[in-house]
């Protein structure tokens, strides 16, 4: 069995858990609902306040779903307990961001400025401050759509291996290489 997925999900307090016939889970909590379609067979059970998530059979295509759908319903509950953040820094001189409501504004040393409409689901914020990096921070409750709004803004400017410029994860270590050397004569 597959070791993500034959772990436990401990289910907060606050967070109801259904799964409908058409074989969909809902988990709602204090801070929304999200929904979660599962592939036929999968089942999901409910005991002592710990969830399972129990596969049809032992095919090769049920054990590769069966982490994968705990790891999803895992991030569901925790979005809908918690939340999800991620930030994101503009390394480089003259890099700017800023926002108006849901409309992000990258300025990230293309002749034009980049705007992004960011959904609604999710709440943005830019902190610039004197002396450090300006900073893109984004809060949700789906843990996906804000990796793939991450994974967009990220693609404007991924950061070059050489000086470390463009927009990065606040906690990424970059992997660095030396430049030219001059030759000696």
């Amino acid at each position: 069995m597959s070791r993500i997925g034959k772990a436990l999900i401990k289910i907060p307090t606050g967070v109801e858990i259904k799964i409908s016939a058409d074989n969909v889970v809902s988990v709602k909590g204090p801070k929304g609902e999200l929904f979660q379609p599962l592939k036929e067979g999968f089942t999901i059970d409910i005991t002592d306040g710990n969830l399972t998530v129990k596969r049809p059979n032992e095919e090769k295509q049920s054990k590769a779903l069966h982490g994968l759908y705990r790891s999803l319903i895992n991030n569901n509950v925790v979005g809908v307990t918690l939340g999800h953040k991620t930030q994101q820094e503009l390394v480089g001189v003259g890099y700017k961001a800023s926002n108006v409501g849901q409309v992000l504004d990258l300025s990230v040393g293309y002749s034009h400025r980049i705007m992004l409409e960011v959904p609604k689901e999710i709440t943005l914020t830019t902190v610039t401050e004197k002396g450090k990096n300006p900073t893109i921070i984004m809060e949700s409750i789906d843990k996906q759509l804000i990796g793939q709004v991450a994974a967009k803004i990220r693609g404007f400017r991924k950061p070059e291996p050489y000086k470390g410029k463009g927009i990065k994860f606040t906690n990424e270590q970059l992997r660095r290489k030396a430049g030219k050397s001059a030759s000696k004569k």
